[in-house]
């Protein structure tokens, strides 16, 4: 590939790339370039959030470079605060060492092993004495710390930051001294963390990296981040079906964003897709060329179509799970509010979310379509309840 033509691939779905100039250079100086991104291994399973960076890190191999998968067994201990108000709750060493197993056999759905180097932080941190510790935090100072958003909020807020937090962004930018990585990748949320490697590195007498910043992908909602604290996200190990179903649940809208930042089709290909909405294809078959590809990836495309075709008969010819969860709920005073039995069904995270979902007609009672927020469900009948595309209950009411 042509530089121009690298350039327009790392552009894309990209939010900055700081330096550019720098970037540029380092291409044309030819050979390939040490590509970087770090993941704690907070929990078991990636989400599809995860691999908006990992796509990108894909597209690095396609074009020759080197890509170093950090899995951050050391950091994940410390416990990163970012976008967060709060401290975030260290995990212990069993909790990072077993979720990191998962995340190496899970990133090979989309890497090539053969052009991925998988490191882990404690290689160079855990032999760091703390004399060499306090050396590298000589290297930054507490101002420049306390213009990290999260911290700077936190402070002015008189909320407590801990001194090991301080700690956090100096391991991760010490990272990048121990790999000497030319480019590290991160979500905008990291920007702070990824620039106190690129001053960490000028202090140890390296070329500073080129940093490369990439979206936060919406979750289910199309609000909120995709999280599984939220649950508004799609696993990368869950089932075809279960997958497919998620992500024909997405907004038309969202489902542009989707293309952008998880699909493998040019700009062109996608642009070609839109034109075709635009000029009155119906968006949900759009959608669903959207779901084959995410699926077929990481499953294959025989268990893509099997999901599609029964995602056809459960949602476009009224067929129901077949498990649908059974629940018994107690009413008071004979009867059941339909909001708060959408919430103890676990159909709704609150009785809000379950008011939102019935204006929007977003709920069915046995197939019929209800969005009277008054509706009282008398003792003494079942009935299948559902929210969305995907969540169902077989409710009885005492």
């Amino acid at each position: 590939m042509t530089i121009a033509e690298q350039l327009a691939q790392i552009r894309r779905g990209a939010e900055e790339i700081l330096v550019e100039a720098e970037l540029v250079q380092r291409l044309e100086a030819g050979g390939p370039l040490r590509v970087k991104a770090g993941f704690d291994p907070t929990a078991p399973d990636l989400h599809l959030g995860h691999t908006v960076l990992i796509n990108k890190l894909r597209q690095f191999q396609e074009m020759g470079h080197e890509v170093l998968f950090l899995i951050g067994d050391f950091t994940g201990m410390i416990g990163d605060p970012t976008g967060k108000n709060v401290t975030r709750k260290p995990l212990t060493r069993e909790d990072v060492l077993q979720n990191a197993a998962t995340y190496e056999h899970q990133i090979y759905k989309i890497l090539d092993p053969e052009k991925t180097t998988v490191m882990f932080n404690s290689q160079w941190m855990g032999e760091m004495s703390a004399a060499d510790l306090i050396h590298v935090a000589a290297k930054h100072t507490v101002a420049r710390m306390l213009e990290r958003d999260d911290f700077s909020k936190r402070y002015a807020g008189n909320q407590p930051i801990a001194i090991h937090e301080f700690l956090y962004p100096l391991v991760q930018g010490y990272d990048s001294v121990a790999m000497k990585s030319d480019v590290e990748l991160g979500g905008t949320d990291q920007k702070f963390n990824l620039l106190v490697g690129r001053e960490l590195q000028k202090h140890y007498g390296q070329k500073p990296q080129v940093i490369l910043t990439m979206p936060i992908l919406e979750g289910l909602d199309g609000v909120q981040k995709m999280s599984k604290s939220l649950n508004n996200y799609i696993g990368i190990n869950e089932p075809a079906d279960e997958m497919f179903g998620k992500i024909m649940s997405i907004s038309d809208d969202l489902m542009w964003r989707y293309f952008e930042l998880l699909s493998f089709r040019s700009l062109v290909e996608i642009g070609k897709l839109r034109q075709a909405v635009n000029g009155g294809a119906n968006p949900r078959d759009i959608k669903f060329q959207l779901g084959q590809e995410i699926v077929a990836r990481f499953h294959d495309r025989a268990a893509a179509a099997t999901a599609q075709d029964a995602f056809v008969a459960r949602f476009q010819k009224g067929a129901l799970p077949d498990e649908i969860p059974e629940l018994v709920l107690a009413g008071q005073g004979g009867n059941l509010m339909i909001a708060n039995l959408l919430k103890d069904a676990g159909l709704t995270g609150s009785t809000s979310e379950a008011l939102r979902m019935l204006k929007q007609g977003a709920v069915r009672i046995d197939g019929e379509r209800v969005s009277d927020s008054g509706l009282a469900i008398a003792a003494g009948n079942t009935h299948v309840f559902q929210v969305g595309k995907r969540r169902f209950a077989r409710v009885t009411v005492t």
